[in-house]
């Protein structure tokens, strides 16, 4: 017999919590944040209400189903299953922070707080959860499947990002590596820079877009479901061993970005995880390109 559907409602600790598990007291929380100019009042209504939301969301899952939490700080130790339905409540930021973990399973999101997010991706209000969990699970139900962009080590390490990976130094400080493109004959150039960063067109909202800008817009931005990737060293620098000709393009599968480590250690991260990353040493060889798994999200 076939399990029965899992609704797996993501969600993270909010503001609030973390004061208080800081300070210890709602009163201290008060007084740290006064003085600093803030109020804790508008922080405890953004509580209440994101955990209003969760809470009805979770009321609206079927009684047949099961039904489990996960907060965002475990989401790497939580095992998905196929059966689930990942029911995202919160920021468009935690949408792309659970879709690394998951293999095909649909996502709904849901605005815990309309107005403060943008909506991208947590395109739906909690009160349409009871019709959208059992849509998720039907047939012709509409899904935009969101390109995804993949980073595999040549020690088989491998990385996943919904909006954008970043190669380069923790701390953000002057990497150094071989960077080249696959097919292009074996030619790479040796540079000096704060990192490289290649997104999709979901993440052409966010910390792409604010390297296309710098850059005058001369590449046209991908769309979400494009199976197009943007690319950008951040501020290569020039020297006699060093060059500069290799800092943006594009990227469509099958074709890949090639990185050799030259620096004692680069790490590589997703979508702003990185407390996730992928540890890379001397030598070794990184490919960064369309990844063929797409996140499903309930349209």
């Amino acid at each position: 017999m076939s399990l029965a559907p899992r609704a797996v409602l993501v969600h993270r600790t909010t503001e609030y919590e973390e004061l208080l598990a800081r300070h210890g007291t709602h009163g201290r929380a008060a007084f740290f944040l006064a003085s600093r100019g803030r109020s804790i009042d508008e922080v405890q209504v953004r509580h209440r209400r994101a955990r209003e939301a969760l809470a009805e969301v979770a009321a609206a899952v079927p009684l047949t189903w099961r039904q489990a939490r996960v907060e965002r700080s475990d989401l790497d130790r939580f095992l998905f299953a196929p059966e689930d339905v990942v029911v995202v409540v919160g920021q468009d930021g935690l949408v792309a922070n659970v879709a690394k973990y998951l293999a095909g399973q649909p996502v709904v999101g849901i605005d815990a707080e309309p107005g403060r997010n943008p909506g991208v991706l947590v395109r739906h209000r909690p009160r349409n959860a009871a019709a959208l969990l059992p849509a998720a699970r039907a047939q012709g139900t509409g899904v935009d499947e969101l390109t995804m962009v993949e980073a595999v080590a040549d020690d088989t390490q491998r990385l996943v990002a919904l909006n954008e990976i970043y190669l380069g130094v923790a701390g953000h400080q002057t990497a150094r590596y071989r960077l080249g493109l696959d097919g292009d004959g074996g030619v790479a150039e040796a540079q000096a820079s704060s990192g490289v960063l290649v997104g999709t067109g979901t993440g052409a909202t966010g910390w792409l877009l604010s390297l296309w800008r710098e850059r005058d817009g001369a590449l046209p931005l991908p769309r979400p479901t494009d199976d197009r990737l943007l690319w950008f060293v951040r501020e290569a620098w020039p020297s006699p061993v060093t060059g500069t000709s290799l800092v943006s393009g594009d990227l469509t599968a099958p074709s890949c970005l090639r990185l050799t480590v030259e620096s004692e250690r680069l790490i590589a991260f997703g979508d702003g995880m990185e407390r996730d990353a992928m540890e890379l040493t001397w030598g070794q060889t990184v490919r960064v390109g369309v990844c063929e798994e797409r996140l499903r999200l309930v349209d």
